[in-house]
């Protein structure tokens, strides 16, 4: 079976996390799709494929008689889609030979256009996977669910030698929580890799320092005929606040290595007012200036109008995987390798966002991620191929092959 026929089996599936839940996982209709993959993985060949009460899928493919020293290398995804955008009664469009121009997304009034995504044409004789516009496809990451299982597939039918696989699907990736789901004593990989990427023959071991800043701002509302030098209109101080963020650094004016503050949500009245951020940054030391700076802008505006006027929460979420990747290069150097022997230019490309691989990385466990081919992801417009995921397949095939020699340090 191809990786794109597992995909549209995955997609109908709904499983959207919540990031309001304080649960795990956040929400328990991730657990439809981790109850369906068990036995479709033990029909593949995995013996000890489980389910844990946290929802976390686990199997594992022995190593070949003979490959026992080989590194034992983990292969992670994720269940959950994400909780902003619609992820139920997913319709997923199958359009064979793409000609590389407009597609009309079903009913929803929206249309995929090179105007807004100048790689079209490239996918032009593809097999394109797209939306009918109402929803997300879930290709994030049900691509990189689809492609493990294919990859296992290969491996056993085809008799590849191989060191020990550890498999995971795990929850929550999209609220930031998943990774804490996942015991790395149970799962047993020396090495990982997340398969949750983009474009095919994407390798990432960067991403930004993140946090999340939530201020509230307390008002003083009394009649708007009595108001003068008395009324502290919250909403007004919360606009003020938005104002002395630099206009500059906000995502929609950032790219590549270029951190943001992005207002996520706002609400409020003229006595209280909530405002959420998130803030990113690649380089540590530029990331702590941002939270300097939010906090600086905390001190003025308490100046200004009294203590208590703005509360400040900051929430670290995770940190750029780098520094403990570049002990580890082989993870790319390998995967490099294993991408131009099947005719891929490697793109090595800093994360715009985050990973459950930042967070297992600094857990201890070495983890970079690699492309699914898929695109747009996160809203209506989110699109991919078949042959881009079969040649994600054969990319983590080519890894694996890799690391059934390979001895650490040479």
């Amino acid at each position: 079976m191809r990786a794109y026929e597992r995909l549209l089996n995955y997609v109908v599936v709904h499983t959207a996390s919540d990031e309001f839940s304080e649960t795990t996982p956040t929400t328990q209709r991730q657990f439809d799709l981790a109850n369906m993959l068990v036995p479709e993985m033990k029909a593949l060949g995995i013996e000890d494929a489980r389910v844990s009460d946290l929802c976390c899928v686990y199997g594992t493919l022995p190593a070949t008689l003979g490959y026992e020293d080989a590194p034992a290398i983990g292969l992670i995804a994720h269940l959950d889609t994400v909780p902003d955008f619609c992820g139920e009664h997913v319709k997923p469009r199958i359009i064979e030979n793409y000609d590389g121009g407009d597609v009309v997304l079903g009913d929803s009034g929206r249309t995929l256009s090179p105007a807004q995504f100048p790689h079209l044409p490239s996918l032009k004789g593809r097999t394109l996977i797209v939306t009918d516009g109402t929803t997300v496809l879930g290709a994030d990451d049900k691509a990189g669910i689809a492609e493990i299982m294919t990859v296992v597939e290969h491996l056993i039918k085809e008799n590849i030698p191989h060191g020990k696989i550890c498999i995971a699907f795990t929850p929550d990736e999209e609220v930031g929580s998943g990774a804490s789901a996942l015991d790395l004593d149970a799962f047993g990989a020396d090495y990982a890799y997340t398969i949750d990427g983009g474009e095919e023959g994407e390798i990432t071991y960067e991403n930004f320092n993140a946090c999340a800043a939530k201020f509230v701002i307390n008002g003083f509302n009394v009649h708007p005929g009595s108001a003068k030098d008395t009324m502290i209109n919250a909403l007004n101080v919360a606009w003020e606040l938005h104002q002395m963020l630099p206009a500059a650094d906000r995502p929609e004016h950032t790219e590549d290595y270029e951190g943001f503050y992005h207002l996520t949500d706002m609400s409020g009245n003229v006595e209280k007012a909530e405002m959420q951020y998130i803030v990113r940054d690649h380089d540590l030391a530029a990331f702590e200036l941002r939270k300097k700076e939010l906090q600086h802008i905390q001190t003025v505006l308490n100046g200004r109008y009294g203590e208590g006027t703005v509360e400040l929460t900051i929430t670290e979420q995770y940190r750029n995987m780098s520094e403990k990747i570049l002990p580890h290069f082989h993870l790319i150097e390998n995967a490099k390798a294993a991408a131009e022997e099947i005719g891929l230019k490697p793109l090595i490309v800093p994360v715009r966002g985050g990973t459950d691989g930042a967070q297992l990385s600094f857990r201890g466990l070495p983890c970079p991620d690699i492309g699914t081919g898929g695109y747009a992801y996160h809203g209506p417009y989110e699109h991919i191929t078949a042959e881009g995921m079969d040649l994600s397949v054969d990319l983590i095939l080519g890894v694996l092959k890799r690391y059934a020699s390979f001895k650490v340090g040479e």
